[in-house]
């Protein structure tokens, strides 16, 4: 069973930081594509932070400067350093893993976590 779990989500005050960790579980996740996404009330998910199997990194253009995306895959976990955090950051982050080298296999082996909330306030 494929699980991905997030932590690290809480209440900062603007300019603060904090970081997400996402670990994963019943997957190969070195192998995997593993990013983090946002989705603010009202708003659509979107993306936040991307980074391969390979560390290709790539970042939405609101946190790019800002966010950090990492991984160790000798731990299964996946981390987002979030800094000069912003009221507009403020949204229900999910941990993405995606394999494949098709959209059939990317549609078959993506699996998102349940999300954690990050509040950033004024």
């Amino acid at each position: 069973q494929v699980q991905l779990v997030e932590s690290g989500g809480g209440l900062v005050q603007t300019g603060g930081s904090l970081r997400l960790s996402c670990a994963a579980s019943g997957i190969v996740f070195s192998i995997y594509t593993m990013g983090w996404y946002r989705q603010a009330p009202g708003k659509q998910r979107e993306l936040v932070a991307r980074i391969s199997k390979d560390d290709k990194t790539n970042y939405g253009d609101s946190v790019r400067g800002r966010f950090t995306i990492s991984r160790d895959n000798a731990e299964n976990t996946v981390y987002l350093q979030m800094n000069s955090l912003q009221p507009e950051d403020t949204a229900v982050y999910y941990c993405n893993g995606v394999y494949g080298e098709s959209d059939y296999a990317r549609n078959k082996y993506n699996y998102w976590g349940r999300g954690t909330q990050v509040t950033v306030s004024s």
